[in-house]
């Protein structure tokens, strides 16, 4: 059964892409938050992308725990931007609650990756 991961990862990567395009607009603040989460919110299917070609199990697992910890940072992001009103919530809450997931997808596959 192929994972929808990859697929998943890359829309939120592009996903992130379209709104940090939008937060460089909108002055110094927006601009410099929009650098961070351009970053880890990128970086997450990078990662789930390298994880396909790992060379061991232990290698598979350190990929797909950056992705992991690049979602995280990414959720921290997203949330900020929510919290300091640079944009409404409701705007951010199908990011936040998709970082969310991919925390949860990925934590799972980490945690039965390494029984």
């Amino acid at each position: 059964m192929k994972s929808d991961l990859p697929d998943r990862t890359f829309a939120f990567a592009d996903r992130i892409v379209r709104l940090c395009l939008f937060l460089e607009k909108n002055g110094r603040v927006s601009a410099t938050l929009a650098t961070q989460l351009l970053r880890s919110g990128t970086s997450v299917g990078a990662n789930v992308e390298e994880a396909g070609a790992s060379e061991s199990r232990k290698d598979f697992i350190h990929k797909y725990a950056i992705a992991c910890k690049e979602a995280r940072e990414s959720h921290y992001w997203l949330r900020l931007l929510a919290a300091s009103e640079v944009l409404n919530r409701e705007r951010l809450d199908p990011l936040i609650a998709e970082a969310n997931e991919l925390i949860a997808i990925l934590t799972a596959i980490i945690k039965k990756s390494r029984v």
